[in-house]
This record gives structure tokens, sequence and C-alpha cells, in this order.
């Protein structure tokens, strides 16, 4: 049953985010006086980075509603473990973000290395890895969501290229997407690991219940993407350092 509704979720979320690829052009052709003079390199970055903001609203949206207000991973639910627990709902949110991640790593790989680097290829494999593995298993889905969680800082970092590539680097308003980013991420992609590796630790015998893989996915994947997020979180500190020293 999971394995039909990732592939027909998958498939579905790969047409439409192609669909909103093409709606991007479309739109920003027509509002966006700008976009005719972008170079060709530019203009492909430009739908890509719509593609993900519009997965970032909606998976943020749906993993703060799974992981927090909703009951399925609540601490007062006695049906079952909460590495263990999964619904219809949350599995066909997963295969949104499958959809996402193959579009995008397509598209990295097409226009290699224009629309990221190495870093980039890691990134997507790892989330689609365990992605995948959550979605078909219906293990550690709660971990996933958290993790997910850090989608969060993608719109911030997406306007902050179209102000650049707008011309409004010396604005308020790059100077203020600056400093959003840093708090951003700081919650998003930092103090969130922190809690996911403490309720990791607290569940340890949780999570000794599921497949080695499995145990593999929830250890290792986070403690990949929080490396890459310390390093990333450096970097956007320094390059507000820079844009603040250049102010003065």
């Amino acid at each position: 049953m999971y394995t039909l509704l990732f592939c027909i979720t998958s498939y579905f979320l790969n047409i439409c985010m192609f669909q909103v690829y093409d709606l991007s052009q479309i739109f920003s052709s027509i509002y966006f006086k700008r976009y005719a003079g972008l170079s060709k390199s530019q203009q492909v970055e430009w739908n890509n980075r719509s593609i993900s903001t519009v997965h970032a609203i909606f998976i943020t949206a749906m993993s703060l509603f799974l992981a927090f207000w909703s009951d399925l991973f609540s601490d007062d639910q006695l049906s079952g473990l909460v590495i263990m627990r999964s619904s219809t709902l949350s599995t066909s949110v997963l295969g949104v973000s499958v959809g996402y991640f193959l579009t995008d790593l397509a598209m990295i790989l097409w226009f290699y290395p224009s629309l990221g680097g190495m870093e980039y290829l890691v990134h997507h494999l790892l989330s689609l890895v365990a992605l995948s593995y959550a979605m078909l298993t219906g293990e550690a889905q709660f971990y996933v969501y958290m993790v997910l969680l850090s989608e969060a800082t993608t719109p911030g970092i997406n306007l902050r290229w179209y102000l650049d590539v707008a011309g409004l680097k010396k604005s308020k308003a790059y100077l203020i997407n600056g400093f959003m980013m840093v708090f951003v991420w700081l919650v998003a992609r930092i103090l969130v690991f922190i809690y996911v590796f403490y309720h990791l630790y607290v569940r340890y015998d949780q999570v000794m219940k599921v497949s080695s893989f499995g145990i593999f996915l929830v250890c290792v994947v986070p403690l990949v993407l929080a490396v890459m997020n310390l390093v990333w979180f450096w970097k956007i500190v320094k390059g507000l350092m820079k844009t603040l020293a250049k102010r003065n």
C-alpha cells in the first residue's frame, strides 16, 4: 500500500513541481522587469528557487502541524511507540517532499554546478533516502518532520538571492533579511537539531526497536546535516558581518 502511495505521490509531485517552474517563468517575465535581463542560468535558478520556496512553505507548515499541533506524535497518546507512529496524512506529506527533492536533484544534476555543488548533492541524497525510508516503513516519521523544519530557512535564503540579482544589496530589506536569516537558521537548523538529539537520547530504547538501517538513518543523517548546518550558519553570520561593515 505504502509503496504504491510512494510511487503515485512522487510522480504526481514531480509533475506539479515542474508546473510551478513554468508558472514562475511566465509570472516573472510579466511582473518583474529585471527578469528578462537575467542570463539564462540566472533565469533557471530564479525559477528553481520558486519551486523550493513553495515546497518550503508547505512542508514547514505541515511539519509544525504534525510534529507539535496534532496528536499523532504526542507523548499523551498510548497507541504505540512514538518512533513507530504514522498516518495516511503524514505518509502522504512525506511523498510531497520526496517529489520535490527528486525534482530538485534532477535539476541540480542537469545544470551542475550552477544550482549547487557537491554539498547540495549530499544533502539531497541523504534527505531522499531518509524520507523514502520513513514513508515506506512508517518508522521515525517524527524525527523526519523535525529535520524538515529546517526548510523554514529556505524562503529567506531565496529572498536574499532575489534581492541580490535585483540590485538591492544596499537596501534596508537586504539587511533585515540578513538578520532574519541568522535568527531563523539558529532556531530551525541548530536549536531544533539539539532538541532532536535530546529526544533521541531519552528514547534510546525506542530507537533500538527499528531496523538496523533505520537506526543508521535516525542517528547518522541528522548528525551529518547538523554539521553542514553549522558550517553554513558560520558563512551566513560572516556574510551579515561583512554587510554591516560595508554600511559602517
